[in-house]
């Protein structure tokens, strides 16, 4: 009877150790998971800093009269490119032109009074050698004579000047660039340095000026020190155009303590004037380049408690979990700095139904 218990209890125990052992995992059974894949690429990427700026003029000038008068003639439209010199608006010149006959008759008069006093002072200067007339007369004569040679000269810089006024009627523009809205029109009375007549903006080159966070400013003295940087600009909404390429031209002297950003500017050729003056755009600020960067596509890297990590699809067709290090992102690829290698497929897209060790399927051809 004891050891019919005994034996009872040992088989008891033994049931009971082996239920407490664990059991081998199973690989998850069921048909393959279909998933898209991609191979991790080996590039060479810049490294660029990301902004939005707004374009500005390269330069905004306003046109004033520098003259008084009427306006006559406008030679212009609203929003018309103009170049330098081009003619924009004709002032009255008819009273300037009045004044200046009249100042050249006043020349033609003091020449001729100039004229006369210099001989007269010539004929003295014989009779004082001779004692027959007082000194004191001759240098009277001779001062007389040297102040209407000083009113001849004041007489032909009444001329230049008029001559100035004149040319200053014809108002032509100071650059090339896009006219605004006129503010006068023909009849209006302008006055000399008023109210401006019309704003010009030029924008072949335009800058785009935009600001970073500070502690990208090392960085940019760094590399801006031995060339200057190449930047990038595209108006959002305008499409998968190429972007306009320009460089780097203004570093400000300080930074904004309200923002913690530091203020650059970059300067576009802007050739087909894609840029407008006070447009938004992004700005892409390229300080160097990464070769031999891994790449796998932004969808491929998932994010759990332990961090970010990639599935592997291995030559046999099963998955294993691989945790990743990023560095960044560039287009829709996401840099991997530490866990994948090149040439290793990753699963981008179905893997909500992927444990490690399941077995795939994929549904189209790889992309590479």
């Amino acid at each position: 009877m004891k050891v019919m218990k005994a034996s009872a209890l040992i088989l008891s125990a033994a049931v009971l150790l082996a239920a407490c052992q664990p059991k081998p995992k199973a690989a998850p059974p069921g048909p393959a998971a279909p998933v898209l894949a991609a191979y991790a690429a080996a590039k060479t990427i810049p490294v660029q800093i990301d902004a939005i700026g707004s374009a500005e003029a390269y330069n905004s000038v306003q046109v004033k009269s520098m003259v008084n008068g009427q306006i006559v003639k406008i030679y212009y439209r609203d929003g018309q490119f103009v170049r330098k010199g081009q003619l924009l608006f004709e002032i009255d010149r008819r009273p300037y032109e009045a004044a200046l006959k009249q100042a050249m008759a006043n020349l033609s008069r003091d020449q001729a009074l100039a004229e006369n006093a210099k001989r007269d002072a010539e004929r003295y200067a014989f009779l004082v050698r001779k004692d027959y007339v007082p000194r004191e007369q001759y240098d009277q004569l001779r001062a007389n004579a040297a102040a209407q040679a000083a009113v001849v000269l004041a007489d032909k810089a009444a001329i230049e000047n008029i001559q100035v006024q004149l040319d200053y009627c014809m108002i032509r523009s100071p650059i090339d660039g896009r006219t605004g809205s006129t503010q006068i029109q023909i009849g209006n009375v302008v006055k000399a340095n008023d109210v401006p007549m019309l704003v010009i903006e030029q924008v072949n080159p335009i800058y785009v000026s935009f600001s970073v966070p500070e502690r990208y400013l090392a960085d940019i003295k760094k590399y801006s020190a031995g060339d200057r940087l190449g930047v990038e600009a595209s108006v959002p909404g305008q499409g998968k155009g190429a972007p306009e390429t320009g460089w780097l031209s203004f570093i400000n002297n300080q930074v904004d303590t309200n923002t913690g950003t530091i203020l650059l500017k970059a300067t576009f050729k802007n050739q087909n004037r894609s840029l407008w003056p006070g447009q938004f755009v992004n700005v892409a600020l390229t300080l160097t380049t990464l070769p031999g960067a891994v790449l796998v596509p932004s969808e491929a890297v998932q994010t759990g408690q332990q961090g970010q990590y990639v599935y592997i699809i291995r030559p046999d067709m099963t998955v294993s979990l691989r945790p990743v290090v990023t560095d960044g992102v560039h287009e829709r690829f996401t840099i991997i700095k530490n866990g994948v290698a090149a040439g290793e497929r990753v699963v981008t897209d179905g893997q909500l139904r992927l444990v490690p060790g399941r077995k795939v399927s994929i549904k189209s051809p790889v992309a590479r």
